[in-house]
């Protein structure tokens, strides 16, 4: 059984994919509900998802597509919602800077791959190379370590960073409030995200309206390095 507010927001969603073809934004659903916040729209969708209403679509920031409608929807038609094929919306892979330039025009350093890190829900901690990849060295710093990680998820596109880039992280253990680490969540998950201190406690931030900020302990994160660069395929 869904809530009202579940009930209505899913009417919005079958509704804009109807008429436009894509879902609205975390924003739009959040005024026509009159949410105070985007993190409630984020419980209702977490709960539809869970019902099996509605599925996200992985890698795309506004794509979802409707599985069923409940009873209290019937007469509505899921003709065209099921089975919806999402187009990129602009902005979810941003267009190639003007001032990019292929790294193999420029003096380049290999750096190991260390695998996948998640911009998303947390994965494994990653701790074997598996290929290395050339880096521009006004990327990388005199004095220190680093590595590169491949993206996997879309947490971080608001600030630019991609399902699929390649992150490369300068090895250390501290982090300023604003930096994005890596960090190790309980020597077990490492995930990329904009690191916050408040007191005590260590915020690591999403840079997407669809995550909820994750609140730890101090001794729960372990800083294992900072972004110092971004290399896109395009």
């Amino acid at each position: 059984m869904l809530t009202r507010k579940q009930i209505d927001l899913l009417q919005f969603i079958h509704e804009r994919l109807q008429n436009d073809g894509v879902p609205p934004s975390f924003h739009e659903m959040k005024d026509a509900l009159d949410l105070k916040s985007k993190s409630g729209i984020h419980r209702l969708i977490t709960a539809l998802e869970e019902r099996g209403f509605i599925r996200r679509l992985a890698h795309r920031a506004r794509a979802i597509e409707i599985l069923r409608l409940p009873d209290a929807m019937s007469g509505a038609s899921v003709e065209g919602a099921r089975g919806f094929a999402p187009r990129v919306i602009n902005g979810d892979r941003p267009s190639r800077p003007d001032g990019a330039r292929p790294v193999a025009s420029v003096d380049a350093m290999d750096v190991p791959v260390m695998g996948r890190i998640a911009a998303g829900t947390p994965i494994e901690a990653i701790s074997e190379v598996s290929h290395h990849v050339g880096v521009p060295g006004s990327m990388l710093s005199a004095n220190g370590k680093h590595y590169a990680l491949e993206v996997k998820g879309d947490s971080m596109i608001e600030a630019g960073i991609n399902d699929g880039d390649i992150v490369v992280i300068r090895e250390q253990t501290t982090a300023e409030n604003g930096d994005i680490v890596v960090a190790l969540v309980e020597e077990a998950e490492a995930t990329l995200k904009r690191f916050r201190r408040k007191g005590g406690m260590i915020a690591l931030e999403a840079a997407n309206p669809a995550y909820e900020t994750r609140l730890l302990r101090d001794d729960q994160v372990r800083v294992q390095g900072r972004l110092v660069g971004l290399i896109r395929s395009y």
